[in-house]
C-alpha cells in the first residue's frame, strides 16, 4: 500500500473533483465559494497547494492576481485547463515547505484542504512558512474538513502523534494510506496563540473555514 502523498495525488489529479460532486456537499461549497470570494475580492492572492484549481478558479472570479502553487505538476496540469480571467492566475510548481526562491510576500495567502495533510507536530512550522508569505497584516485563509459520518471516508490509522489516517482506493485499483487529521477550532485557536490576530473561524457540517491576520511588523 502506498503511503505517498505526492505519488496519491498525482494518479488522484484526473479523478479528484469528484469528492465536490458529492450531493449533500452543495449548499455548503456554495456558501464557501461566497465567503471566500468576498474576502479576496480586488487582493493580489499567494495559493499554496492550489491541486487542480477547484478553488483557484472560483476565487480568481473576484481577485485581483492568484499566484498559485503546487508541488505536483500532475495536479497543475489539470489547474491549467480552467477558464480564469485574463492574465489573473499564474502556476509555478513549488514545494510548500521549501519557497525560499520566491521572495515577494503577498497581502493575502489561502491554502485550501492542505491542514489536514500535515502532520500534528509539523504544524507550528507548517503555520510559520505561511505566515513569512504574506506581509505584516496580511490575511491567511484555509479551508478544510471536518469529519461527518457517512460522508467522510473513515479513520483506519492512528500513529503514536496522534494523527489519523484513511485508507483510499483510486480507480486503478491502487491503495494509498492516507495522512487526514480533522482539527477542532480550539486546538487551532491554540496553534495560532502569539502567531496571529482577527482570527475568524466558520464552521459549516462538512467544512471549516479559517481566517486570520499576520501580527504587524513592530516598529
Amino acid at each position: 500500500m502506498n503511503t505517498d502523498l505526492f505519488t496519491y495525488y498525482k494518479e488522484r489529479a484526473q479523478e479528484y473533483e469528484r469528492v465536490y460532486q458529492k450531493p449533500e456537499r452543495q449548499e455548503e461549497l456554495r456558501q464557501a465559494t461566497a465567503i471566500l470570494q468576498d474576502i479576496f475580492s480586488g487582493r493580489h492572492v499567494f495559493e499554496v497547494a492550489c491541486g487542480t484549481g477547484y478553488w483557484t478558479e472560483r476565487i480568481a472570479a473576484t481577485a485581483n492576481f492568484i499566484l498559485a502553487t503546487d508541488i505536483n505538476e500532475a495536479v497543475l496540469e489539470v489547474a491549467k485547463t480552467k477558464t480564469y480571467p485574463k492574465d489573473s492566475v499564474s502556476f509555478r510548481q513549488a514545494d510548500l515547505f521549501d519557497l525560499a526562491s520566491l521572495a515577494a510576500k503577498y497581502e493575502s495567502l489561502f491554502g485550501g484542504f492542505i491542514w489536514s495533510h500535515i502532520r500534528l507536530q509539523d504544524l507550528p512550522h507548517f503555520i510559520g512558512i505561511l505566515n513569512n508569505r504574506v506581509v505584516p497584516g496580511g490575511t491567511v485563509v484555509l479551508m478544510d474538513n471536518h469529519y461527518v459520518e457517512g460522508s467522510s471516508l473513515p479513520i483506519s490509522q492512528q500513529d503514536v502523534n496522534g494523527n489519523t489516517y484513511q485508507t483510499r482506493t483510486l480507480e486503478n485499483g491502487s491503495q494509498h494510506l492516507v495522512l487526514k487529521n480533522f482539527p477542532t477550532e480550539a486546538g487551532i485557536r491554540e496553534l495560532l496563540q502569539d502567531k496571529a490576530t482577527d482570527i475568524n473561524f466558520t464552521n459549516l457540517q462538512h467544512y471549516w473555514i479559517l481566517s486570520y491576520k499576520t501580527l504587524p511588523q513592530e516598529v
